[in-house]
């Protein structure tokens, strides 16, 4: 079956976080179990953890309670502590698709010793591109998430 996709206006988010930038890095990447929701998930089991393996080709996935592993795309790019892409095959209906052509870039740019500007843009190709930039981008999308890795930064007592 042949789909059209469409590209949109990619979804840009930049949030300050007060550590530095290697730290910053680290808890996105190695920490992203910690700070992403269970209820964020597109496997059938309950979630148990988002995890990124960290190396540029690794895979982006949650892992469910089961042991189960359903992959969400794959690491374009490994740069720390300054960059990471991640390639996104998830549609609108938060099920993988092939038609999907989605890239998330998040720059970590240090102001400072101990602070960090986070850059995330998520550039959005698929079929159902407009739908998918409107969930991605309302309150329970970047915004929560990164809400939330905000959080995971100062919680994890790193705050200087």
């Amino acid at each position: 079956m042949n789909q059209r996709t469409i590209r949109v206006a990619p979804v840009l988010k930049t949030i300050r976080v007060e550590v530095p930038q290697a730290h910053a890095f680290e808890v996105f990447t190695a920490r992203i179990g910690k700070w992403w929701p269970a209820t964020h998930k597109i496997g059938r089991a309950e979630m148990r953890e988002a995890v990124i393996e960290m190396r540029q080709g690794g895979r982006w996935y949650e892992r469910g309670v089961d042991g189960s592993e359903t992959d969400w795309g794959r690491v374009l790019a490994w740069d720390p502590p300054a960059k990471l892409t991640l390639s996104w095959h998830i549609n609108s209906q938060f099920a993988i698709d092939e038609h999907v052509r989605s890239e998330i870039e998040v720059r970590f740019v240090a102001a400072g010793s101990h602070a960090t500007v986070v850059e995330l843009e998520h550039r959005l190709e698929a079929p159902d591109a407009e739908r998918l930039r409107e969930i991605v981008d309302s309150e329970r999308g970047w915004s929560m998430l990164l809400g939330r890795y905000s959080n995971e930064t100062v919680v994890k007592g790193e705050k200087r």
